[in-house]
């Protein structure tokens, strides 16, 4: 409001502001030289006046349209329109600066709220990153374990050629032996069965080393899908991280166009956490895989590296009582032999006395023979069958079958002898075999059982 005008009383409103009575119907008060009665229209006008046609007072000089409680009215709704915009634009100024505090405390605290679920995210994109770490480690410690082990099983692939070429050659050289020992004994049975369980076992590892090898892969695969997991998890907390220390008085941040858009390939917190759990269930079961096959990779070692020593126990036991009953034969054939080869010279002696012997009773044929020749040479009644006569011819039939029973067994101990013979060349040649499988079994195949790889060796270490 105006002030008012010293000396003024204070109940009265200024000259110019609406005085009372103006609301009163206007009185006149005289002529108004130029402007009289005689002039068209009347003296007072209002807005309602020229909303009804009816034209105001005028003269050659002015036109006029209001009156003066008008014009006190008008003065009054500028100054009360002045006022309104006054109240109005400090309202506004009031509302306007509670509106920048409010936005600014508003804008605190939702970057307050902001900069928590940024720290909460960091956090979790963290707990997942340490703990996808450790898988990395696990399964990179798994997959070293793995392929020590597929080197070990090519080792041990590599190694079983030893024994499946000890029980081979060792085979092939008890082919060798001669004809009379040349048989499918138990020591050949064993051999045989060693080298088809070497087959067995090449077989099993093969097929495990195949087993590895696509173990390996699928470790490799679970690794490198973590570790890309694992580097976009280090480059989001980084980011989030970053994020978390930006202030409104930081120099790098600017205006970013588009920044609030939503890219069509950004995940969800479920899908972000299904696929990050699932790449960690996806390792554990390739891991666990891997343990299970190493550990029955250890049982195939254990049994097999059991089987084929214990096949060699046995080869061994089989060879080592094959030697003992050969050497035995060989022992006993060898006293058969001087027993025999003492036999033969008895008989030889025997032989010669009975030769003798036969030849001994020559003599007595011929002076038996010659006595009855002499006898005959008697004549007339003197040729007398006498007893000296009968007992000539008694001597010379005694002596004949003496002379056929030494001549016959003189052939029986010729025939003997013959025998004895052949019985000493068959009982050296039986020798010659017994040494010949001797030399096989003892000198050629103890020697090459002896290069039989251990249980560490055949175990890959």
């Amino acid at each position: 409001m105006m002030e008012r005008t010293k000396g003024e009383p204070e109940h009265r409103p200024p000259p110019y502001l609406p005085q009372p009575g103006d609301e009163l119907p206007a009185q006149p008060g005289g002529s108004m030289d130029p402007i009289g009665p005689w002039a068209t229209g009347r003296v007072t006008f209002t807005p309602k006046d020229g909303l009804t046609g009816v034209r105001p007072v005028h003269d050659r000089y002015s036109v006029t349209q209001f009156g003066a409680p008008q014009w006190r009215a008008h003065n009054l709704k500028f100054f009360q329109q002045s006022s309104e915009k006054i109240r109005d634009a400090q309202l506004a100024i009031h509302k306007a600066k509670e509106c920048v505090n409010r936005s600014y405390r508003e804008a605190d605290k939702t970057q307050l709220e902001t900069t928590d679920h940024l720290k909460k995210r960091a956090a979790d994109v963290h707990r997942w990153k340490i703990e996808l770490e450790h898988v990395i480690f696990e399964i990179t410690k798994e997959i070293e374990l793995l392929e020590a082990q597929r080197r070990r099983v090519k080792l041990s692939l590599s190694v079983l050629t030893v024994p499946e070429s000890i029980a081979g050659e060792f085979l092939q050289l008890r082919s060798k032996r001669l004809e009379s020992d040349l048989i499918r004994d138990e020591v050949e049975e064993e051999l045989t069965k060693e080298v088809a369980l070497c087959s067995e076992i090449r077989d099993l590892l093969i097929r495990t080393r195949e087993q590895i090898e696509v173990q390996l892969i699928e470790l490799k695969a679970a690794k490198a899908r973590m570790e890309v997991d694992w580097s976009d998890k280090t480059d989001a907390y980084r980011i989030d991280s970053r994020c978390m220390q930006l202030k409104n008085d930081s120099p790098v941040i600017l205006w970013k166009l588009g920044a609030t858009r939503f890219p069509a390939e950004q995940s969800t917190p479920e899908s972000y956490e299904h696929y990050t759990r699932e790449s960690l269930t996806d390792a554990e079961i390739a891991r666990q895989k891997s343990v299970t096959l190493r550990s029955t990779l250890d049982g195939i070692y254990t049994n097999s590296i059991k089987d084929l020593r214990d096949q060699a126990t046995r080869v061994d036991l089989a060879l080592g009582t094959k030697i003992k009953l050969t050497e035995e034969v060989r022992v006993q054939l060898e006293k058969e032999l001087l027993r025999c080869l003492h036999e033969l010279a008895n008989t030889e002696k025997a032989i010669e006395e009975l030769r003798h012997s036969a030849r001994g009773l020559d003599c007595a044929m011929k002076v038996a023979q010659t006595r009855l020749a002499e006898r005959l040479k008697r004549c007339n009644v003197e040729s007398c069958r006498d007893i000296p006569q009968f007992a000539l011819v008694e001597e010379v039939k005694m002596l004949n079958e003496r002379t056929s029973a030494m001549l016959a067994e003189l052939k029986r101990a010729e025939e003997t002898q013959a025998g004895l013979v052949k019985a000493r060349s068959d009982l050296e040649r039986e020798i010659v075999v017994k040494r010949k499988t001797l030399f096989i079994d003892k000198q050629r195949g103890q020697l090459l059982r002896s290069f039989y790889p251990s249980a560490a060796t055949l175990s890959g270490f």
